[in-house]
């Protein structure tokens, strides 16, 4: 998860110092549909990139000591919040990969939508079970 994190990050760094919205491999973003925005494509590529790095940072911090002393509700907490982005983003990768709503993503860009939830859902489950208290 941290890569694919990392990796989503790096793409968007590359479209922000190009002040693109998008992600490269994926479909285009026109100018009309960025209209209106409240912020301006290379700001929100580079607060994407950083949602990227502290998304790979957490995806680190459920599999080491030091990240496991964390307080387990607040990880909770936050691993189901990216539990959730993770299931919209490749959610909506999975569906026009496959079925097609028009956003122009390939059956490969589903596959790998598919594979990050998959990959997500198992790190929320490894936590789960590695910080789960026994009964004394």
């Amino acid at each position: 998860m941290a890569a694919l994190f990392l990796g989503y990050a790096a793409g968007k760094a590359a479209f922000a110092a190009q002040a693109r919205l998008g992600f490269p491999g994926g479909p285009p973003v026109s100018a009309a549909e960025t209209a209106g925005y409240f912020l301006d494509a290379a700001t929100a590529q580079w607060l994407a990139a950083a949602t990227g790095v502290l998304g790979a940072c957490v995806a680190v911090a459920t599999v080491t000591p030091a990240g496991r002393r964390a307080p387990r509700a607040l990880m909770l907490l936050v691993l189901a919040g990216m539990g959730l982005a993770v299931a919209g983003g490749g959610g909506i990768m999975v569906v026009d990969g496959f079925v097609g709503i028009g956003v122009g993503w390939r059956w490969y860009h589903g596959v790998l939508g598919a594979a990050a939830i998959v990959l997500s859902l198992e790190m929320i489950r490894s936590y789960v079970k590695a910080t789960r208290r026994v009964p004394a």
